[in-house]
């Protein structure tokens, strides 16, 4: 995005929108809200009166100014309650005025109010994630994208502080790595191939220190015996890659490998289970999970989080022709465990078996999944929550704090080996799903537990936030990738380093 962040104070620094932040009731009570309001002839109290500066999350006010401010325009956003401000409504208020503030002017300055509950780093922190969230345009491939004036500076209207600086940079690196994987998110699958993805791994690696990557092409991919992968591919023109990155940083853990995998279908037409024609376009979308996990280990390079990291991507289309695997083959996975192939659209969790199995093999002792998996899940939890399986309570609850604080929220689902029912093959170990149209989130999460050999493992299920088909109103105001599993990842690293 390549959006400078500097920390000065305001005046100091040329601007084109001032913001100002707003709670309700509206009262200036911090310092910066006070001198605004003093210098404007206490315009601002008396337009809250009127009801137009308004503190109602996300709600903007553009005022002109002539002279009065060291800026030609002031900007007022809502966060909400005052005693319920928090990091996602601060998110959110940056976002807004992301949307408002760029049509005015590159350069945005905001004021901070030491009054509120989140102290000046972690609201600092809140508003430019935000706010570099919320400039960002889906539509780079449109004709005139060129002409568009971006946003080009965000400053934080304070006293360079240490904390302060490292908030800011931290929300800032972080925001940069969800913007790359919203745009391979929202890539076109005529350009984002498997092998397009892979080339991505490879240039994210070149940018950050102690990061490797590679990718195993399909004599690689048969040589291991991923023969659920493996099937997956075989209807598609365009070979699949297995991404593999590492990062091995100095002084990490020897004890500690966390090993990330993503789904990465880069388009999704279902196999011979095809899918109907309404939405289709949408996925391209299928990958996000694997976006997530290619740009979460590169926002933990970008960090230099002292934290060993294994990160894998399976890569491939799911589409028809005369070589596509069927309904009613048995597969034999690279666990050496047999499946029946009941459903050729249930194929992520094929891809993401033997993803598992590999990220293992190689040493995992801490595993996480990302992938957009299930429609019932979407369904289920909407387009705000990832649905969360664990095995081991510990992983559960840190990752769903980690979503907490990080904002791409989880919610925790039931794991029960009941559900292996749900699955059971009179001809094979398992199927890959289910006749019964009953609870086919947890019976996905139960078919990848079969993979996960020994140790800490959790399922994310993104299939609902992973890809918008409108304005979630929040962080996120456009349609199409989120680039969800980005600042889980981040945090879930910065938890455990």
């Amino acid at each position: 995005m390549g959006v400078s962040i500097e920390i000065a104070l305001p005046g100091d620094s040329a601007t084109d929108v001032l913001v100002l932040p707003v709670a309700e009731p509206f009262e200036p009570r911090g310092e910066g809200a006070r001198i605004v309001d003093e210098k404007l002839g206490g315009r601002l109290t008396r337009l809250a009166g009127h009801g137009d500066v308004r503190g109602e999350v996300g709600r903007t006010f553009m005022l002109p100014l002539d002279g009065e401010l060291a800026a030609p325009r002031l900007l007022t956003v809502g966060l909400g309650k005052r005693d319920a401000v928090d990091a996602g409504a601060l998110r959110a208020a940056g976002a807004a005025a992301a949307a408002e503030g760029v049509r005015h002017g590159s350069t945005l300055t905001w004021l901070l109010d030491e009054t509120l509950t989140p102290d000046v780093a972690q609201q600092a922190a809140a508003l430019v994630g935000g706010t570099l969230l919320g400039a960002y345009d889906p539509g780079r491939w449109k004709t005139g994208a060129r002409d568009r004036k971006p946003l080009e500076r965000v400053v934080v209207g304070h006293f360079d502080e240490p904390e302060l600086r490292r908030a800011v940079e931290r929300a800032a690196v972080v925001a940069e790595r969800v913007n790359s994987a919203r745009d391979l998110v929202n890539a076109p699958p005529n350009e984002l191939t498997p092998t397009a993805l892979a080339e991505h791994a490879r240039d994210l690696a070149d940018r950050f220190e102690h990061l490797q990557a590679d990718a195993l092409g399909p004599a690689q991919i048969a040589e291991l015996g991923m023969g659920a992968f493996t099937a997956v591919a075989r209807g598609s023109a365009q070979e699949p890659r297995l991404v593999v990155l590492r990062y091995e940083p100095p002084g990490a853990r020897e004890d500690l490998l966390l090993g990330l995998a993503g789904k990465a279908v880069t388009f999704d037409a279902g196999g011979i289970s095809i899918k109907p024609a309404n939405n289709l376009e949408r996925m391209k979308g299928d990958m996000g999970g694997g976006a997530g996990v290619l740009e979460g280990i590169g926002a933990i390079a970008a960090l230099g989080l002292p934290l060993r990291v294994l990160a894998l991507v399976g890569a491939t289309e799911n589409v028809l022709d005369g070589a596509s695997y069927r309904p009613g083959d048995i597969l034999r996975s690279a666990s050496g465990k047999t499946i029946e192939i009941v459903n050729t659209d249930a194929e992520g969790r094929l891809v993401l078996a033997d993803v598992l199995w590999y990220a293992r093999r190689e040493g995992a002792t801490h595993l996480l999944d990302l992938a957009t998996l299930t429609g019932a899940m979407r369904t289920a939890l909407g387009d705000l929550y990832g649905g969360l399986f664990a095995n081991d309570d510990a992983w559960r609850d840190l990752v769903v704090e980690a979503g907490r604080r990080s904002g791409d929220l989880v919610w925790p689902f039931p794991l029960h080996p009941r559900y292996r029912r749900y699955i059971d093959s009179a001809f094979a170990d398992m199927k890959n799903g289910s006749t019964l149209r009953q609870a086919s989130p947890a019976l996905a999460a139960e078919f990848l537990h079969e993979f996960v050999g020994e140790g800490p493992w959790a399922h994310v299920d993104m299939a609902g936030p992973g890809f918008l088909e409108r304005s979630r109103g929040d962080v996120m105001r456009v349609p199409g990738g989120t680039g969800y599993g980005v600042r889980l990842i981040a945090e879930i690293a910065g938890m455990l380093a």
